[in-house]
C-alpha cells in the first residue's frame, strides 16, 4: 500500500509541512565541530543532518595525480548506512559517485586553486540523516567547512532544489514531495548568480525551468544570509557593529567634505564676480573723476581768458605780459609804503 498523499498543497496554498510554495525549511549551522579537521561544519536542514569536513591543502599521493599549476579539489559524498529508514549498504555506490563528481565541480569556479600547485583539498560530506535534498544540504555545509579551513575562495556557494507537485512548482522539496513529485531540479550558484550545478530528474517545460531557476535563486539568497550569519558568529568580533558605524561615519564625512568643497568653489566664483564688479565700479569712478578734471581744466582756461579780456578793457593793455610773483613787491609799491611798516601778510606769518 502506497503512502502517497492525495494532495501536496491544500486549498490555502500550504504544503504538507505547513510551508508556502516559495519557502525553504528551517536551517541551523554550527562550524568548527571537528578538532582534527582543518575545517568542519554541522548543518541541519529540515530533517537532514549533514557533517562536512575539509582536510588540506596537503601533498597529493600518488604524485602522478598532482597538477603542476593548481590544487586538486577532491569531493566525497556519502550516505551513512543508518541515514534512511531502510538500512542501505555501506560504502560508495553509483549514486554517491555521481553526486560526488557534480558537487565537486560546483566549487571549481570559486576555490582559488592556483595558490596550492601540486596539492589536494579533500572535502568529505557525510549524510547522517536523510530527508530529501541531501546533495544540496551537503554543498551548503561544505562551503562553510572550506571557509572554516581558510581555503581562499572568490565567494560562497549555496544550493537549493525546486520540484513540481500537483502541477505546481515548489521550493526545497521534503521527502514525500521528492519521492512522489513530478520533477526535481537541484541548483547551486554563487553570490553573483553564476550557476555551478544544474541537474533535473523528471519533466519540466522551458517556462517551468526558467521559473524554477528564479525560485531557486531566491532560495539561495536566504541560504547566503544564513551562511553569512554563521560566519559572523564564528569569526566576527564584538567591534563589528562599531566598525560598521565607523564606515558609515566616514561615508558621511566624505559626503560633507565634498559639499564643503562645492561651497568653497561657489564662494570663490562669487568672490571673483564681486571683485570684477568692484573693479568695474572703481573704473567708472576714475573715469568720472577724469571727466570732472577735464571739465575743471577747461573751465579754468575759460575763466583765465575772460579775466584777461576784462583787464584789457579796463587798462587798455595786454596784462598777460606782466608776471605776478607771490610774496614779492615792485620797487614802486615798496617806496609808497612808509618805512618800518609791515604788510598784513608779514604780520600773519609772524603770528603763525
Amino acid at each position: 500500500m502506497s503512502d502517497k498523499p492525495e494532495k501536496f498543497i491544500d486549498e490555502n496554498g500550504l504544503r504538507l509541512d505547513g510551508r508556502r510554495v516559495d519557502e525553504i525549511r528551517p536551517m541551523t549551522v554550527e562550524m568548527g565541530v571537528l578538532s582534527r579537521a582543518d575545517g568542519s561544519c554541522y548543518l541541519e536542514w529540515g530533517n537532514n543532518k549533514v557533517l562536512a569536513a575539509v582536510y588540506g591543502p596537503r601533498e597529493l599521493h600518488p604524485r602522478r595525480l598532482q597538477r603542476p599549476s593548481e590544487a586538486l579539489v577532491r569531493y566525497r559524498y556519502n550516505m551513512a548506512a543508518f541515514s534512511v529508514e531502510d538500512r542501505i549498504r555501506p560504502g560508495p555506490s553509483r549514486r554517491s559517485t555521481e553526486i560526488s563528481k557534480v558537487s565537486g565541480e560546483a566549487f571549481e569556479p570559486v576555490v582559488m586553486k592556483q595558490f596550492y600547485p601540486g596539492a589536494v583539498i579533500d572535502v568529505f560530506a557525510e549524510i547522517l540523516q536523510a530527508d530529501a535534498g541531501t546533495r544540496t544540504a551537503a554543498i551548503n555545509a561544505a562551503t562553510l567547512a572550506l571557509v572554516d579551513a581558510g581555503i581562499p575562495m572568490k565567494g560562497l556557494v549555496a544550493s537549493c532544489a525546486v520540484g513540481k507537485v500537483d502541477g505546481q512548482l515548489v521550493l526545497d522539496l521534503n521527502k514525500p514531495e521528492d519521492n512522489y513529485g513530478d520533477a526535481d531540479l537541484p541548483i547551486a550558484m554563487t553570490e553573483d548568480g553564476e550557476i555551478t550545478l544544474l541537474q533535473m530528474d523528471g519533466n519540466l517545460t522551458a517556462d517551468e525551468i526558467a521559473k524554477g531557476i528564479e525560485m531557486a535563486r531566491k532560495g539561495c539568497e536566504q541560504i547566503f544570509a544564513i551562511q553569512k550569519e554563521a560566519l559572523l558568529s564564528k569569526f566576527g568580533t564584538t567591534d563589528e557593529e562599531e566598525l560598521l558605524k565607523e564606515a558609515e561615519l566616514q561615508a558621511e564625512v566624505a559626503t560633507s567634505e565634498d559639499e564643503t568643497e562645492d561651497v568653497e568653489v561657489v564662494s570663490e566664483v562669487v568672490s571673483e564676480v564681486a571683485l570684477e564688479d568692484e573693479d568695474d565700479e572703481l573704473k567708472d569712478e576714475v573715469d568720472e573723476d577724469l571727466e570732472l578734471q577735464d571739465e575743471g581744466e577747461a573751465f579754468t582756461d575759460d575763466e583765465v581768458e575772460d579775466t584777461s579780456d576784462e583787464a584789457e578793457d579796463l587798462f587798455g593793455e595786454d596784462v598777460s605780459e606782466f608776471e605776478i610773483n607771490e610774496g614779492t613787491e615792485s620797487e614802486g609799491d615798496s617806496s609808497s609804503e612808509p618805512e618800518g611798516a609791515e604788510s598784513d601778510e608779514d604780520e600773519g606769518e609772524k603770528n603763525e
